[in-house]
């Protein structure tokens, strides 16, 4: 997919992605997280899951591609963020949170420094099958364990994002993955499907 359709969702406001609170599941299972000191959060938008992340007393370090989105979450969180260059990505920092804008796939180790643990909710799910190995690469080259939310319905009864990432390709890319989990989806566009939520802890 290409960074304009992100962009144009974004100065649309067509980001039904967004959850307004963290994310139930999260919450539910936040103990893999927990012995985390930092945790890297992919393609993160400008979630709740970050602050909620910061409260549990983690260092929070995400990756998003559209900057306004990340300006919008400092500002909506009355964080005063500082704000630098790094090669092609801008980072902002402010409270435990350190959010780079720019491609997740020209974030590199030394940009992040050392996490424990990754936070997917709706990174997986938002690539296209082409990017997935890619993205699931990159994401090990920063962390090896995390917790993982992916989605489950028909894919021909809807055309994604967000896409369904089905158990068997969860274990194709994270072997050993074990299936916490499992809620029913929200959303005018998924409910119908009866799409199903599934949680895992990679690692």
């Amino acid at each position: 997919m290409q960074p304009d359709f992100w962009k144009s969702r974004w100065a649309e406001g067509k980001i039904g992605f967004h959850e307004g609170r963290p994310n139930e599941s999260l919450v539910a299972h936040f103990e893999v997280l927990r012995e985390a000191r930092r945790v890297f959060v992919p393609l993160c938008g400008k979630s709740e899951d970050l602050a909620y992340l910061a409260s549990q007393g983690l260092e929070v370090v995400g990756v998003e591609l559209v900057e306004d989105a990340v300006k919008a979450f400092f500002a909506e969180h009355g964080l005063d963020a500082q704000v630098t260059k790094k090669g092609v990505l801008t980072a902002y920092r402010a409270a435990g949170i350190t959010i780079f804008a720019g491609d997740f796939f020209a974030v590199t180790p030394t940009d992040v420094g050392e996490v424990d643990a990754f936070y997917d909710r709706a990174a997986l799910i938002a690539l296209p099958p082409v990017l997935r190995e890619k993205y699931v690469a990159h994401v090990k080259a920063l962390a090896k364990r995390g917790l993982l939310i992916t989605l489950e319905y028909p894919q021909e009864q809807l055309d994604g994002p967000p896409f369904a990432v089905m158990k068997d390709e969860v274990q194709k890319h994270y072997p050993g993955a074990k299936e916490l989990g499992q809620n029913k989806a929200t959303g005018p566009r998924l409910e119908p499907l009866g799409a199903v939520e599934r949680v895992y802890a990679v690692g």
